[in-house]
């Protein structure tokens, strides 16, 4: 069959064109991305080289071309990767995150509602429910916790969530959406935290972590996630919410320290910066129902995927310096020069 991932030349969706090449090889793979600044086609290079694999730059948001990839390609499956998805980003400039999250998801449905896709699956986030107090930690996510947003970032997440099951309702869309913890592995754009953090240290660099670093956060290392997507797109359920969540909680500080051991930093390098406006305290997600119907649990420890991620980032100094000498290095300074 012929699936077409968006934000495909993004961290998550680009790890997902490679499983799928790689699991599927009777199934094609149409990606579309902006490549904006997180979306590298550079991380697309392996994938440009297999006949199975094609690639349109182009923005969810361009109804006309979206209209015209999907007449061309004739899709059974689309999964939407494609989102503004970094919340410090959506605290300074809230619009382009509405515009992309929610408008662009709903020209993605209408295209599927024209020419007759099998499925519409949407990559969600944890972040729509909010966050947990520290000191509760036998309190998780489910699928029935209800929606309770903090950022702009994931309001429009939460809004695309909405909309997608509305289509499903009023039209009769076959979907599906997951909502995942936070995601680590090769390909991770270095502005978000681990992969910010092996940049800098290996640059000696200071290491800014907000307020005391002991925001807790559930890691999944990306493959696993991969695996969880292929599954609720074969197996699972229309209409339905699966969590992904990788049963690795950590704090913030406790990731940093990590890598600095890794990579034989001192500590030293840890700054610590004003804290993030309505920074969420804990994420922890239940992932029993994936389990119990489609078979699916976290194969990856959080010690062995750090240290494999760790080992890509060394072994791929090219792709991310490439990054960091950009448009990327004035953002940072802006977000972390005077905290």
């Amino acid at each position: 069959m012929t699936v077409l991932v968006t934000g495909g030349a993004g961290f998550i969706g680009s790890n997902f064109v490679y499983y799928m090449l790689e699991e599927h090889p009777d199934d094609k793979v149409v990606c579309v991305d902006a490549l904006t600044y997180a979306g590298n086609l550079a991380t697309l290079s392996g994938a440009m080289r297999n006949p199975r694999f094609t690639f349109y730059k182009t923005n969810i948001t361009d109804r006309e071309s979206v209209f015209e990839i999907f007449a061309t390609e004739k899709p059974d499956i689309v999964i939407n990767f494609a989102a503004e998805s970094h919340v410090d980003r959506s605290i300074e400039d809230p619009e382009i995150f509405l515009k992309t999250n929610i408008l662009g998801t709903q020209v993605l449905m209408d295209a599927c509602r024209k020419y007759g896709v099998r499925r519409f699956h949407q990559v969600s986030t944890d972040e729509v429910y909010g966050d947990l107090p520290l000191d509760r930690p036998d309190l998780f996510f489910t699928e029935e916790t209800p929606i309770h947003t903090s950022s702009p970032y994931s309001s429009s997440k939460a809004a695309a969530d909405l909309l997608v099951f509305a289509y499903y309702r009023t039209y009769g869309l076959p979907v599906t959406v997951s909502r995942c913890s936070n995601n680590y592995g090769p390909y991770h754009f270095p502005e978000k935290l681990i992969p910010l953090m092996i940049v800098n240290a290996l640059a000696d660099k200071h290491l800014p972590v907000y307020g005391k670093g002991e925001n807790v956060r559930d890691w999944l290392y990306v493959e696993d996630h991969c695996k969880a997507i292929d599954l609720i797109i074969r197996k699972g359920r229309v209409g339905e919410v699966y969590n992904v969540g990788g049963h690795n909680e950590m704090r913030n500080i406790d990731i940093v320290k990590l890598i600095c051991r890794e990579l034989g930093k001192p500590e030293s390098l840890i700054t610590y910066v004003t804290d993030r406006k309505g920074h969420d305290l804990r994420y922890a997600i239940d992932p029993t129902k994936i389990h119990n119907e489609l078979g699916w649990f976290p194969e990856t420890k959080f010690e062995n995927g750090i240290k494999k991620t760790i080992q890509w980032y060394l072994d791929n100094q090219d792709w991310w310096q490439e990054i960091i000498s950009g448009e990327y290095q004035k953002y940072y300074e802006k977000m972390y020069e005077n905290r």
